[in-house]
C-alpha cells in the first residue's frame, strides 16, 4: 500500500470541494489487489452475499466483509478517515447542518454504534460481461460518512472493458450532470456519499450525488468499496 500522507491532499480537498470527486493513483500495489480477488470465493471473510438483479439494483455480485476486517482495509478506513473529517465539517458547516464528525475513525465508529449501527459496510463487488449497478447511494442508517472511497483491483481494457464508473449530480432546478471515469488497477476514488455543498449566488445549496457502473462487455471487473459508517444491526 502506498504511503497516504505522501499522497498530495490540498489537491484532494480542491478536488472534492470543486467537484465532489478526486482520484488517488496507485493506493494498493498489484500483488495487493491479486490477493484481495484470490479471496473472493472465501467465504470466511465474508456476513452476506448479494445477487444483485434479485433486487434489481443491475447485474452483478457483492459481498459484505466481517469483522474483523483484512488489515489492509482496516488501515485504510483509519488512516483515510481523519484525513476527510475537515472536510466533511466544512461541507455540513456551510449547509448549516448540525452534524460534526469526529477526528478519528474510532470515534465515529462509536457514534454508529449508539444508532445500532454495528455491521461493516466494506463490500468487494464483481461483475462479469453484462454486469452493471444501477445509480444509487450507499446509506445504512442515520448515521452516514458524506464521502466514501472505492479502490480499482483490475485494469480495464486488459482485465474488462466497459465497465465506466458513473457517477450523476443533480442541481435543484436543472437536469443532472453525468461524470464518467475510469480509474487503473490500484487507483481509488474519493467521492461523494449523498450530498455536497455548491456556492451560488445567495450562498450555498445542496447538490446530490449517485454513482454506478457501466456495462461491461468483456472480462471481469473487481472493485473495493469503503464506505466509513456502519450498517444498522
Amino acid at each position: 500500500m502506498t504511503n497516504i500522507e505522501n499522497l498530495d491532499w490540498a489537491a484532494v480537498r480542491d478536488n472534492l470541494h470543486r467537484r465532489g470527486y478526486a482520484q488517488l493513483d496507485r493506493v494498493m500495489d498489484e500483488m495487493e489487489c491479486d490477493e484481495l480477488i484470490a479471496q473472493y470465493d472465501n467465504p470466511a471473510h465474508y456476513r452476506k452475499t448479494i445477487v444483485m438483479e434479485r433486487y434489481r439494483f443491475g447485474l452483478g455480485e457483492y459481498k459484505y466483509f466481517t469483522y474483523p476486517l483484512p488489515q489492509i482495509i482496516q488501515r485504510l478506513r483509519e488512516i483515510i478517515y481523519p484525513k476527510l473529517a475537515p472536510i466533511a465539517n466544512q461541507w455540513m458547516q456551510v449547509l448549516k447542518k448540525d452534524q460534526p464528525y469526529p477526528a478519528h475513525f474510532a470515534e465515529f465508529q462509536e457514534i454508529c454504534k449508539t444508532e445500532n449501527q454495528t455491521k461493516p459496510t466494506v463490500l468487494i463487488l464483481k461483475y462479469g460481461r453484462g454486469g452493471h449497478n444501477t445509480l444509487h447511494q450507499d446509506l445504512y442508517g442515520d448515521v452516514f460518512f458524506p464521502i466514501q472511497m472505492v479502490l480499482f483491483l483490475s485494469e480495464p481494457e486488459q482485465d474488462y472493458t466497459g465497465g465506466e464508473f458513473v457517477m450523476t449530480e443533480q442541481v435543484p432546478r436543472a437536469q443532472s450532470k453525468a461524470i464518467v471515469l475510469k480509474p487503473r488497477k490500484g487507483d481509488a476514488l474519493l467521492f461523494t456519499t449523498n450530498f455536497r455543498p455548491v456556492k451560488g449566488s445567495k450562498g450555498y445549496y445542496r447538490v446530490n450525488m449517485k454513482h454506478g457502473v457501466s456495462e461491461v462487455h468483456e472480462g471481469e471487473r473487481y472493485t473495493l468499496g469503503i464506505i466509513f459508517h456502519d450498517a444498522l444491526s
